[in-house]
C-alpha cells in the first residue's frame, strides 16, 4: 500500500488555511499558537515528514535535514528564510518556499507607523495620558518631530522599501535608498533616489532599515553609523535584528547621538523586559509585528500550505527560494 504523504506544521494555524495540505496529506500540527515547537519534537517530526510548514523562528539547519530521510519541502510562513539552511537543503533535493508579495503592504503600513510614533512620540503620550500626568496644555508639550517634507532613507529597496517609499510620499518626503542594485521602477514611481550608504546616513532625518540578513548585511548598522546620523535623525528597523549591533544602538541612544528609533526585530528574540533598548523613553519597540494583521497573516499560512501541497503533487510551489532545484 502506498505510503500517504505526512506534512507537519510548526505552530497551530487555523483549518481554512491549511486546507490544501488536508487535501493531499496526512497532517499534523504543533498545538500551541504563542510557543515554538521544542526542537525534541521537531527532529521526531523530521523523521517521518514529507514536508514542513515552518516559522522564522525554527530553526532548520543542515543536522535537522539530513535527518529527515523522506523530507521534500519547507515552506517558511515569511519572505525572510535566513532560519533555513538553503544550501544544505539544495544539496539534499529540498525544495524551500517562502511567502513573498502577500506581507509587502502590511509591512509597509507597520514599518511607517513605527516612524510616525516615534517622531511625534504617540506612545509617550498615550502613556502620559494614561498615567494621570495631564494637568494643563502647554504649547511644547511632548512635542515631536514632524514627518512630512523631511529626508527618508531605506535601506533595501525591495518589494517592502518600494512600499515604504510610496508611503513617503504622500507626506511630500524627499526619498532617498540604498541597496546593491538600483531599482529603477521604484525610482520612477516614487522619485527616490539611489545614493550610497554613507550619504544616506549622514543626509536622512529617518534611517529605515528594510534589507535581508545576510553575510554581508549582518551588523551593518554599527556605533560608528549611528554616529554618522543626525543628532535629530531617527533609526527605524523591521526587517531582521541581526543587522543591528544593539549594544552600538543603545550607546548612540545614550549619548543623544540620535533622536530615537522605531524598533520591530531584535538579535535574539522574544526579549525580556529588561532589554536595555527598552529603557529609553524614545524608543518604540515591538514584538515582529510587522506582518501581523489577521487578512495578512491567513494569506501567508495558505500560500504556504499551498507551496507544499504543489510539491506534493508534483508541481512547481508557487515561492520557490532555491531555484537552482
Amino acid at each position: 500500500m502506498k505510503r500517504k504523504p505526512y506534512i507537519f506544521i510548526t505552530r497551530s494555524l487555523p483549518e481554512k488555511t491549511i486546507a490544501p495540505l488536508l487535501e493531499v496529506a496526512r497532517v499534523s500540527m504543533w498545538e500551541k499558537e504563542d510557543e515554538p515547537v521544542p526542537r525534541d519534537r521537531l527532529e521526531e517530526e523530521v523523521e517521518q515528514a514529507d514536508g514542513l510548514l515552518t516559522m522564522v523562528s525554527d530553526q532548520i539547519d543542515r543536522d535537522l535535514l539530513e535527518s529527515a530521510p523522506h523530507l521534500r519541502v519547507v515552506s517558511n510562513m515569511a519572505v525572510g528564510y535566513d532560519n533555513i539552511d538553503i544550501e544544505a537543503a539544495t544539496e539534499l533535493g529540498i525544495l524551500v518556499c517562502n511567502t513573498p508579495d502577500i506581507l509587502t503592504d502590511t509591512t509597509a503600513d507597520l514599518t511607517f507607523a513605527l516612524l510616525m510614533s516615534v517622531a511625534r512620540r504617540i506612545p509617550e503620550g498615550a502613556s502620559y495620558l494614561a498615567g494621570g500626568k495631564w494637568k494643563e496644555w502647554a504649547p511644547f508639550l511632548l512635542a515631536g518631530s514632524d514627518v512630512h517634507h523631511k529626508t527618508i532613507g531605506i535601506v533595501g529597496m525591495g518589494r517592502i522599501g518600494a512600499a515604504v517609499a510610496k508611503r513617503a510620499t504622500g507626506f511630500d518626503m524627499n526619498i532617498l535608498y540604498h541597496n546593491r542594485s538600483r531599482n529603477r521602477e521604484a525610482e520612477g514611481q516614487t522619485g527616490a533616489r539611489y545614493v550610497d550608504f554613507d550619504e544616506l546616513v549622514q543626509e536622512s532625518d529617518f534611517v529605515v532599515c528594510l534589507a535581508p540578513l545576510t553575510d554581508e548585511t549582518k551588523g551593518m548598522f554599527t556605533y560608528n553609523v549611528f554616529k554618522q546620523m543626525k543628532k535629530s535623525a531617527f533609526f527605524i528597523n523591521a526587517s531582521r535584528g541581526g543587522l543591528v549591533d544593539e549594544r552600538g544602538l543603545a550607546y548612540a541612544l545614550d549619548e543623544k547621538l540620535i533622536a530615537g528609533a522605531g524598533l520591530d526585530v531584535f538579535q535574539e528574540e522574544p526579549i525580556s523586559s529588561e532589554h536595555p533598548l527598552l529603557s529609553f523613553s524614545n524608543v518604540v519597540a515591538l514584538p515582529h509585528i510587522g506582518s501581523a494583521s489577521v487578512e495578512t497573516r491567513n494569506s501567508m499560512a495558505l500560500l504556504a500550505s499551498r507551496n507544499i501541497a504543489h510539491v506534493i503533487k508534483g508541481y512547481r510551489p508557487k515561492a520557490l527560494v532555491n531555484k537552482e532545484q
